[in-house]
């Protein structure tokens, strides 16, 4: 396209559908595989990469100091994940290859595999059909620097790299009491994590090289080597203490290697609240307005705007209004449809509020073609929405709003002639909340992808929360 003609109108359905299937993630990824493997013919290359239809299973780096667990969260991570586990002791093992067999020799001699042969056996692995079609957890590799950058060579790029961390005493104190099951390879602990079975405690057996001196001078090595790697997985590493119950921190592992980091696809957001009344949502649509240039549409100050402007809406709407009567899904739709259709809420973006309140009214909208890709539910108890709105109270000389317990009259004077807006008196609230409440199961199944955020608490504490639900991807559906 010319740029002298800008500005080019994009339709929104180019957009909804980029994010909607990943096709910038498609792109980039295919690109640096080209860039990564340089194939002689990129057609076929690329043809046979998305025939794999893999970009989305693990690949994932475990490492930590000794006794702080990694390779008991890295099995649990494979049996949740279905995933495959890949340790220096596997590797070598390997049959029928001439290179394991060296690395094996070595490692019987040295303790040790050389950098260069790991790397080697580690690329000859994740090659293999199962870690191609089911992924990998890399336990404790890379040990240091120059592993992990031979290991970015050669093209194999963890999505997600795990540190465990806790302290020195702490982790000596656990290598003495652990204990080892020869058969199944299952690691235990005298006091933390003991078997209950008998025929499981007696063929326990005291692993090699767990002594006091032994683990701090492995301990003094890993801390040289550790703040070396750390650079080399910008954004997608993430330290988690391994002082607390091995449980916990497996959970806290799951949650982590189960969420997408941030995309650098450009998107225009089209941010949905809902909420009860009082839950905050035009405080949030309007703190989100200004900090991300987004269009704040309130769906109830637009219906008052067409009848304050006469439009040919407005019109229509009037005696509704007069009467105290609802607006008819299709009215209220049509005046949507006109604010949304207009070029700042394309260009930039919008966050609605006020509309949809139920099932029907979504499913309207979407027919047209809104369709929000961030959904947000703000909840809050019932007794704090009546603390907020029930106490609320207005000067009917100056016009200044009050509240009775967050923001008091400064006088007597003005407290004695302060007003109550029928519609926060408590019946009609209780009213407003049963109703909502009566739809909300259907709303937030039909958006499916949509997060409930606590909504009683600090509203700049909830903004974090909407503002990381907006600039990270959206939340793959389990199907």
């Amino acid at each position: 396209m010319d740029a002298t003609t800008a500005p080019h109108h994009i339709p929104p359905e180019m957009s909804q559908y980029g994010e909607e299937n990943h096709i910038f993630e498609i792109m980039q990824n295919m690109l640096e595989q080209l860039l990564i493997h340089q194939p002689k013919d990129p057609i076929l290359f690329m043809i046979n990469h998305l025939q794999l239809d893999n970009d989305n299973v693990p690949k994932i780096v475990i490492l930590g100091p000794p006794a702080s667990g990694k390779t008991t969260i890295a099995m649990w991570l494979c049996k949740h994940l279905n995933s495959n586990l890949l340790t220096v002791e596997n590797l070598i093992a390997k049959e029928f290859s001439s290179l394991a067999a060296a690395a094996r020799k070595h490692y019987q001699i040295n303790k040790r595999v050389p950098s260069m042969q790991l790397v080697r056996l580690i690329q000859d692995r994740v090659s293999e059909e199962d870690c191609v079609r089911r992924g990998w957890i890399l336990d404790g590799i890379p040990e240091t620097r120059e592993q992990a950058l031979m290991i970015q060579t050669v093209g194999i790029t963890p999505r997600h790299v795990i540190v465990l961390s806790a302290p020195d005493t702490v982790l000596i104190e656990r290598n003495l009491g652990k204990r080892i099951d020869p058969q199944t390879g299952e690691i235990y602990h005298t006091t933390f994590d003991w078997p209950s079975e008998s025929e499981i405690q007696d063929r326990l057996i005291v692993p090699v090289g767990i002594s006091e001196l032994e683990t701090a001078g492995k301990l003094l090595e890993y801390h040289r080597n550790i703040v070396r790697i750390f650079p080399s997985y910008p954004k997608i590493l993430k330290v988690i203490s391994a002082d607390q119950p091995c449980v916990d921190v497996f959970y806290q592992a799951l949650t982590y290697v189960q969420t997408n980091h941030r995309s650098n696809a450009p998107f225009t957001p089209r941010v949905l609240l809902c909420g009860p009344m009082g839950s905050g949502k035009s405080l949030q649509a309007a703190l989100l307005a200004q900090k991300y240039s987004l269009v704040n549409v309130c769906c109830g100050q637009l219906l008052k705007e067409a009848v304050a402007d006469k439009s040919k809406f407005g019109e229509v709407i009037q005696p509704f209004f007069e009467k105290d009567m609802a607006v008819p899904d299709s009215l209220i739709m049509k005046v949507l449809s006109e604010r949304l259709n207009q070029q700042d809420c394309i260009q930039k973006g919008w966050v609605l509020h006020g509309f949809p309140r139920d099932l029907d009214q979504a499913l309207m909208m979407d027919s047209l073609g809104y369709k929000p890709n961030r959904v947000f539910f703000l909840n809050v108890p019932f007794d704090s929405v009546l603390e907020r709105l029930t106490l609320r109270r207005t000067d009917p000389i100056t016009g200044e709003r009050y509240h009775l317990m967050y923001k008091p009259p400064p006088t007597t004077e003005i407290q004695d002639r302060l007003l109550q807006n029928p519609k926060d008196a408590e019946e009609h609230v209780k009213l407003k909340m049963d109703l909502f409440y009566r739809n909300a199961a259907e709303l937030e199944e039909f958006y499916g992808q949509a997060l409930t955020i606590n909504g009683d608490q600090d509203p700049y504490t909830v903004f974090e929360y909407i503002e990381s639900g907006i600039i990270n991807p959206l939340p793959q559906k389990v199907p």
